[in-house]
C-alpha cells in the first residue's frame, strides 16, 4: 500500500482513507476504515466516466446487481453512491497480494494451490452467476490470495464500460489474454466468457500461456482460431481446463460442474508455497501499521500557554500531600510547607 499524495482525498461518504491499493481502467483503489473501524477497499470513479451519464445509469445498476453477491470467496461490496461526483464503491478488504503479484514473483504455483486455487474460483463464479451476474473480466489481477483461499474483486462492474456512449465508443470490455473468443467477436456474453476466463487464469497460475505471448492482437487472434496449450498445468488438472476453454459456449461447463470435476479439496491450511505465504504476510503487515485503532491514539497535545507549569503543578500536588501528612505530625513544618507552596503558585 502506497501512502496517499498530496491531491488525494482524506475521507470518501462516511470511510476514512489511509492509503492507496492501486488504480485500474475505472478509476483509483484506496484503503479505508469505516465508521466501525472494519478495513475496506474503496474505489473512487474516474471525473470523466462520472460524467457520462449512460456510465453513470450502468454503474448503478452493476453495484446493485453485485451487491446480490455472496460467497466464501468473493469480496463483497457493502457500500455505494452512484450518485457522488466522481460515483464510488466500498468492498471488503481483502489483506493479500493480487495473483498477478504472486505470478510476477514466483512464476507459477504447485499442484496443491492449483486445486485449491480452482475450487475456490469455481465457488466464487457459482456465486456471482447465482446473483445473475456476469464478472467479464476475470483474470489474476482481479483475484486476490488470502490465507484462507482466493477472493474475486470486481465482478460485474466491467459492464458499465460497455460502449454505450460516445465518450467509450472504443471500449473493448476484457483484458486481452483472459477474454473469450465470444468477448472477441462481438458475440453474446453469458456466464460461460466468466468460464473460458477461469480456464487461462488456472493455466497462468501453473505458470503457462495456452495461445502464446505477443501483440494483443496475435492474441485476440489465436484465442479465435485455435486450440489451448493446457500442458503446463499438472494431467489431473489439464482436462478441466481444456473444456472450460472450449471455442463452443456451450460446450463449457459451468461452476458446479467444474467443481464436481475437481471433486474434494483438502481442508485450506497453509494452502500457498512459502515464499508466497510470507509475501502474504508482508503485504498485511503494512494495513495494520497505518491503520492504528482510534481508541488507542494518544489524543493530541495541547499547548501551554506558560510553559513550565505544567511541572510546577506537580510539585504543588506532592507538596500538598507532604502538608497533609506533617499536619498531623509537626504543624512547624506544615507551616513551612504551606509556605513553599504559595511561593510555587504564584500571583
Amino acid at each position: 500500500m502506497d501512502p496517499l499524495a498530496p491531491g488525494d482525498p482524506r475521507q470518501i461518504g462516511r470511510y476514512r482513507l489511509g492509503g492507496r491499493l492501486g488504480a485500474g481502467g475505472m478509476g483509483e483503489v484506496f484503503w479505508g476504515l469505516s465508521p466501525s473501524g472494519r478495513a475496506v477497499a474503496v474505489k473512487l470513479v474516474r471525473h470523466e466516466l462520472g460524467r457520462d451519464l449512460e456510465f453513470r445509469r450502468r454503474f448503478a445498476q452493476e453495484v446493485e446487481a453485485a451487491k446480490r453477491v455472496s460467497g466464501f470467496h468473493t469480496a463483497p461490496v457493502v457500500d455505494a453512491d452512484p450518485d457522488a461526483v466522481p460515483p464510488w464503491l466500498v468492498t471488503a478488504y481483502v489483506p493479500g497480494p493480487s495473483l498477478s503479484a504472486v505470478l510476477r514473483l514466483h512464476h507459477a504455483l504447485p499442484e496443491s494451490s492449483l486445486r485449491i486455487l480452482a475450487a475456490g474460483l469455481a465457488e466464487a463464479l457459482e456465486a456471482i452467476h447465482r446473483a445473475g451476474v456476469v464478472h467479464r473480466d476475470l483474470k489474476p489481477a482481479n483475484i486476490l490470495l488470502a490465507h484462507d483461499g482466493p477472493r474475486v474483486i470486481d465482478f460485474g462492474i466491467a459492464r458499465a464500460l460497455d460502449a454505450t456512449s460516445p465518450t467509450q465508443a472504443s471500449a473493448v470490455i476484457g483484458t486481452p489474454g483472459f477474454m473469450a473468443p465470444e468477448q472477441v467477436t462481438g458475440g453474446a456474453i453469458t456466464p460461460a466468457a466468466d468460464v473460458f476466463a477461469f480456464g487461462l487464469v488456472l493455466c497462468h497460475a501453473a505458470g503457462g500461456l495456452p495461445y502464446g505471448a505477443g501483440h494483443p492482437a496475435a492474441l485476440l487472434h489465436r484465442v479465435v482460431t485455435q486450440e489451448p496449450d493446457v500442458s503446463a498445468l499438472p494431467p489431473s488438472l489439464r482436462d478441466v481446463a481444456a473444456r472450460c476453454l472450449h471455442r463452443d459456449p456451450d460446450r463449457r461447463p459451468s461452476p458446479h460442474q467444474i467443481l464436481d470435476l475437481l471433486g474434494d479439496s483438502a481442508p485450506v491450511r497453509d494452502w500457498l508455497p512459502a515464499p508466497v505465504g510470507d509475501l502474504l504476510s508482508q503485504h498485511a503487515l503494512p494495513q495494520l501499521r497505518a491503520s492504528p485503532s482510534p481508541t488507542l491514539m494518544a489524543p493530541p497535545a495541547v499547548p501551554d500557554p506558560q510553559p513550565g507549569r505544567g511541572k510546577v503543578g506537580t510539585w504543588i500536588a506532592v507538596l500538598g500531600l507532604l502538608v497533609a501528612f506533617f499536619a498531623l505530625i509537626n504543624p512547624s513544618v506544615r507551616d513551612q510547607l504551606l509556605a513553599l507552596i504559595n511561593g510555587l503558585a504564584g500571583p
